[in-house]
């Protein structure tokens, strides 16, 4: 008998994607199945996710799974993005369509929790980098949302909310829980207990009721539920809670030991970081932006968020709004045959994080640096992508430096995921900026490490997964796609 499928959903700000892992002469094969084009939307005043449509096209994904599995379906789990949430109504359903954590709503929020507790208190208390798109913010500023939607109130802070991936797991499972990786990107999870800090909450105003109980990484949240299990593939589907943080699910695809190495996880956002046993909450570490995540079955994520492909992708948009539409592949290639850079950005700038008027907001920072603008005429896109890599990978240069200055210790290599492993001109620049070798890794890196925990879940007696456990079936599907 053929053993069974699993499935991974991978939500991303730009696509979601289902995969679906089959077993052929009992060795594995991943493919994406479906993938759903994703974005925030801007409804009235706020900057929204389209959670309807992506629920539709989750749907569909698991639907085509189904058809595709006749063998059946013996677990699904679902990884995303960090900080976002779903507030949800006391029958359950969705309260509202959830902000995007661009939305500028968090803005007098953080200032007013800084006059709370300091930024460093925080950072110390939680290891997580005081960013004002947190989750701890968000949930400040939702007592005042809710006007454009045409309510007289906010929403009330009460109500129970469940972060994004956890989200579709609970409209999967009918079970509402934050998974530790994603829970420790909240800002309100105590370093020291692992759990929900609740001093932290009382002092800032928040119900510590409405947020969901924590889980760890490969917890199995129960059999799926709802239409969908209608299905016969998915007559015994298990629901799996994995690393839902998706970097958590990236970096534990990696089937090498990271013991000297780095990783840059680079797509929307790049993550420069290592894996850690203890935490680092030194002020170095605060003034540098460097964050503390937990990692799936154990230890941290130490790591610099970086504004990445953001930009360039917002640069594209509005070519293409233009009848200037270029190919990634094309624009790469084209940039790899540029002259260097006139310029380099500072990617962290604020005004480079917002959406809209991308090419003018980069010739703005240029000319604040002291550089020359990059006329935005036809012809000229291949320039602006080369200053976007060379600033990318100069600011990769500078994580890693403070990375073995903070640990103590020297880097031997950097293990690059992601959107970028096809980026060969950004990895030659990253090569050369950082002195290290880039060894080129999984491309859906969060799919394998979804697949991953899921495979390892269902073989622990106790449902908690240990690192080699997770490594070996990360290196079994990497075989397979040669990572």
């Amino acid at each position: 008998m053929q053993e069974a499928a699993r499935v991974a959903i991978d939500l991303g700000a730009e696509s979601c994607r289902v995969s679906l892992l089959r077993w052929v002469d009992r060795e594995p094969g991943v493919e994406i199945i479906h993938r759903i084009p994703n974005g925030p939307v801007r409804r009235g005043g706020s900057l929204c996710w389209p959670l309807s449509r992506i629920l539709a096209g989750l749907e569909e994904g698991l639907r085509k799974a189904a058809a595709a599995a006749p063998e059946g379906i013996a677990s699904i789990g679902v990884d995303g993005w960090s900080v976002d949430y779903v507030r949800l109504a006391p029958d359950g359903s969705i309260l509202r369509k959830p902000f995007c954590y661009r939305d500028e709503r968090t803005t007098p929020t953080k200032e007013a929790a800084d006059r709370i507790i300091s930024s460093f208190d925080l950072y110390q208390r939680t290891g997580t980098y005081p960013l004002k798109i947190n989750t701890v913010y968000q949930l400040l500023a939702d007592p005042a949302a809710g006007l454009e939607w045409g309510k007289e109130k906010g929403i009330d802070p009460r109500a129970p909310w469940v972060m994004f991936p956890e989200f579709v797991l609970y409209w999967l499972s009918g079970r509402r829980v934050a998974e530790y990786t994603n829970a420790t990107h909240t800002g309100l999870v105590n370093l020291k207990t692992g759990n929900w800090d609740a001093e932290l909450f009382e002092r800032l105003g928040l119900p510590l009721e409405a947020a969901p109980p924590l889980v760890s990484s490969g917890t199995v949240l129960g059999p799926l539920i709802g239409p969908l299990a209608q299905f016969d593939a998915f007559r015994a589907t298990q629901v799996i809670a994995p690393a839902t943080h998706d970097t958590a699910s990236a970096i534990v695809g990696i089937p090498t030991d990271l013991s000297s190495a780095a990783y840059i996880s680079s797509g929307t956002w790049s993550l420069v970081g290592t894996v850690t046993r203890d935490p680092v909450t030194t002020k170095h570490a605060f003034d540098a932006g460097y964050t503390n995540i937990g990692a799936a079955a154990g230890g941290l994520l130490f790591h610099s968020l970086i504004n990445s492909m953001w930009v360039l992708k917002q640069c594209m948009d509005a070519w293409a709004a233009d009848g200037r539409g270029w190919k990634i592949e094309d624009l790469v290639q084209k940039a790899a045959e540029c002259n260097s850079a006139t310029g380099v950005l500072d990617m962290d700038a604020e005004p480079l994080m917002m959406d809209s008027g991308m090419p003018q907001r980069i010739n703005h920072e240029l000319g604040r640096l002291g550089f020359d603008a990059i006329p935005d005429v036809a012809g000229n896109e291949p320039l602006f992508a080369r200053t976007i890599f060379e600033s990318l990978a100069l600011r990769y240069a500078s994580a890693t430096a403070n990375l073995e200055k903070m640990l103590g210790r020297r880097l031997e290599r950097i293990h690059m995921i992601g959107g970028a492993t096809r980026n060969q001109l950004l990895v030659e620049l990253t090569e050369q900026r950082t002195g290290l070798e880039v060894e080129i890794g999984e491309t859906e890196s969060a799919t394998i490490g979804n697949l991953a925990v899921q495979l390892a879940a269902s073989e622990a007696a106790d449902e908690r997964v240990t690192p080699p456990a997770v490594r070996k079936w990360a290196a079994r599907l990497c075989r397979d796609r040669h990572c």
